[in-house]
């Protein structure tokens, strides 16, 4: 049976990989893109520089706004690691979710601590004026986390979940 740090193992190396891959196309983003624009597929996926200081969709809270989201990044992170090591050392999905999910929170905390401008985002998606917020790599991972862990757990309560055969 795998110790504590063996089973985090996958945690922390997922935390690490999304936080140096965020990082990465983020100094591309800032160097690149605040001088021009990149159609990478037509109109339907373009690059471009965003700062956003809100949260998801632009979410607003204020002067102290920088702040807030950052406690909350690290109170989630947190919440993420716990949960990490109180999972089955044979759920992988889980181990993998909440290691991206706390990746892409740690990513944007680090903008959020590195400039007052804001958490960079640079990818457009959509066609003509209906786009979907501009958003980074960061955003993808926590997404993509979120989506597996909830898978996990739906397998996790039907594991649990006698079901009952239908009666006559």
């Amino acid at each position: 049976m795998p110790s504590g740090a063996e089973r985090l193992r996958p945690f922390w190396a997922l935390v690490a990989l999304t936080v140096v891959c965020d990082r990465i196309t983020k100094v591309f983003a800032d160097q690149v893109l605040a001088v021009r624009s990149m159609h990478v597929i037509g109109d339907a996926v373009q690059l471009r520089l965003v700062h956003n200081q809100g949260a998801a969709f632009g979410l607003e809270l204020g002067s102290w706004q920088r702040w807030i989201f950052l406690t909350i990044a690290i109170v989630a992170i947190a919440w993420l690691w716990s949960a990490a090591r109180q999972a089955a050392a044979s759920d992988t999905l889980r181990q993998w979710a909440v290691g991206f999910v706390a990746g892409g929170a740690a990513g944007n905390a680090i903008d959020r601590m590195l400039s007052s401008r804001g958490v960079i985002d640079f990818i457009d998606v959509g066609v003509g004026t209906l786009r979907w917020p501009t958003f980074n790599v960061a955003d993808m991972a926590v997404t993509c986390g979120a989506v597996a862990l909830a898978i996990s757990l739906w397998r996790e309560d039907a594991r649990r979940s006698p079901v009952e055969a239908p009666t006559d």
